[in-house]
C-alpha cells in the first residue's frame, strides 16, 4: 500500500476515500500513530489522488464530499474502526500531552480555588493572578504573566474554554506537534494577558484568549497552507467571531475579556502567517 497523506479526523478521512471511490480510484484508510493515512494499492493513481487530497484539505466541507459518502455507503467495506465508543479513549486519542496538561492544570486550579474560597482564603488566586503593575520587582514573579490563562471563575467559564482548547489544541498538537502548541499557548497567554491588564487591571482569567489564538491559527493555516491538514468548519469560525463581537455589548450580563479575545485572534493569525512565510510548521 502506498500512503499519499494523513488526515487527523477519521470521518473526514473516510469521506475523502469515498470521494476517490466515486472517481474510480481505489483507496483505503489505515489508522497510524500520526492519524488516518490514505493509502492506495498501487502507483497507478497516486498523482491524481494526491492532487485530489490537496483540494480536499483546502475545503473538506464541500457538498460533493458528503454526497460521495452517501453514494458509496451501501457498498463500502469498513477498513478501520472509528473507535470503541468509549468516551475517555476518544477524548485521549484526540489530545496530546500539552493539550492534556493544560486541561488538567485548569481543572485542578479551578477545584483548588473553589475550596480556598470556602475557607475564605483565596491564596490560589493570590499566587497566580497577573502582577499589579509591570515594574521590575513585580515581573520577578514571571509565571504571573502566563498563569491567568489557566484561572477560571465558574463551571460554565471552565467548561466552555476547555472544550474549545481540547478540540482546537488537540488538532494542532496531533498534526504539528507538541512544541508548536506549547509555543502558541505561551505567546497567546502572554500578549493577550498584558493587553487585558492594560485595559482592565489584574483581576481577570481564562483560556479564552488562547482559544481565540488557536482559532486564528487554524483558520489562517487552513487558508495559507491547507497541506498541513488542519482546518476549522466555517460555521465554527462564524460562531466564534460573532461571540467575539457580542463581547463588546452587555449580553446576558457577562464580564468578557475583550482585549484578550482580540489580541489572541491577532496572535494566532499572525503566527500562522509567520509559519507559512518561513515554512516553520514542523
Amino acid at each position: 500500500m502506498i500512503e499519499i497523506g494523513v488526515i487527523n479526523n477519521p470521518r473526514m478521512a473516510q469521506a475523502f476515500v469515498d470521494y476517490l471511490a466515486v472517481q474510480k480510484i481505489d483507496a483505503k484508510v489505515a489508522q497510524t500513530d500520526d492519524g488516518f493515512a490514505i493509502c492506495l494499492p498501487a502507483m497507478t493513481h497516486v498523482e491524481a489522488a494526491s492532487a485530489e487530497l490537496d483540494l480536499f484539505l483546502a475545503d473538506p466541507y464541500q457538498e460533493k464530499y458528503q454526497a460521495a459518502s452517501w453514494d458509496v455507503a451501501d457498498t463500502r467495506t469498513a477498513s478501520f474502526s472509528y473507535g470503541s465508543g468509549n468516551m475517555l479513549s476518544n477524548f485521549l486519542m484526540h489530545a496530546g500531552k500539552v493539550t492534556l496538561t493544560i486541561f488538567a492544570l485548569s481543572v485542578i486550579i479551578f477545584v483548588a480555588m473553589y475550596f480556598s474560597m470556602l475557607t475564605q482564603n483565596e491564596f490560589i488566586f493570590a499566587a497566580l493572578h497577573f502582577p499589579y503593575d509591570l515594574s521590575f520587582a513585580s515581573l520577578s514573579e514571571v509565571w504571573r504573566l502566563f498563569t491567568p490563562a489557566i484561572i477560571h471563575f465558574s463551571v460554565l467559564h471552565l467548561v466552555f474554554n476547555l472544550l474549545w482548547w481540547w478540540y482546537l489544541g488537540g488538532q494542532i498538537e496531533s498534526k504539528l506537534g507538541s512544541k508548536k502548541l506549547l509555543l502558541l499557548f505561551l505567546v497567546a497567554a502572554l500578549i493577550p494577558n498584558i493587553g487585558q491588564f492594560l485595559l482592565s487591571g489584574p483581576n481577570f482569567g481564562g483560556l479564552s484568549g488562547v482559544v481565540y489564538a488557536l482559532v486564528g491559527y487554524i483558520w489562517w493555516t487552513g487558508w495559507l497552507a491547507p497541506a498541513q491538514g488542519i482546518s476549522l468548519p466555517k460555521p465554527y469560525i462564524g460562531f466564534l467571531l460573532v461571540w467575539l463581537v457580542l463581547g463588546f455589548f452587555p449580553v446576558f450580563g457577562l464580564n468578557v475579556a475583550n482585549a484578550a479575545h482580540v489580541l489572541g485572534l491577532v496572535v494566532g493569525c499572525g503566527q500562522a502567517f509567520i509559519d507559512h512565510k518561513f515554512k516553520s510548521f514542523n
